[in-house]
């Protein structure tokens, strides 16, 4: 996973108003805040809806309707959206491409006790399931 990915995956610098270039940074955005425009360039790379990621994040999607793009999200939001980038850069990184990495995403786990991956990512105790087992398939390790 690189950094420079994460920040593509939220919409380039244009739209984060800083690159990202080490943990620091994400560190210093996640504190700062980001905008709802960078959740909504998330938001398409998971090819999710406002509704769907309202169920990955600690908001509600009424709220996440009523801001303006430009608006910054708190710091409990920020960083969980941060978090969620990082596994889909990790993922494609993994799967090679995103739409294969979509797909795994959408599909039963065995090593994740079942659980569609996706249905994890809403706590950071099941982002971090969710990278083990992408550092497990990139490694070759059966689960």
């Amino acid at each position: 996973m690189s950094y420079a990915q994460v920040e593509k995956i939220l919409g380039g610098p244009e739209v984060l108003g800083r690159q990202i270039r080490s943990l620091n940074d994400l560190i210093e955005l996640g504190r700062h805040g980001i905008k709802k425009s960078a959740l909504g360039h998330l938001a398409a790379n998971m090819s999710l809806t406002w509704r769907d990621m309202a169920k990955l994040l600690p908001i509600t999607e009424r709220t996440l309707q009523r801001y303006k793009t430009q608006r910054l999200l708190n710091q409990v939001v920020s960083e969980q959206a941060l978090q969620l980038a990082e596994v889909v850069a990790l993922g494609i990184d993994v799967f090679e491409n995103q739409d294969n990495f979509l797909a795994w995403l959408a599909q039963p786990s065995a090593a994740l006790g079942d659980a569609r991956p996706i249905e994890l990512l809403s706590s950071r105790f099941g982002i971090e399931l969710v990278i083990d087992e992408l550092g497990r398939i990139a490694h070759g390790i059966p689960a």
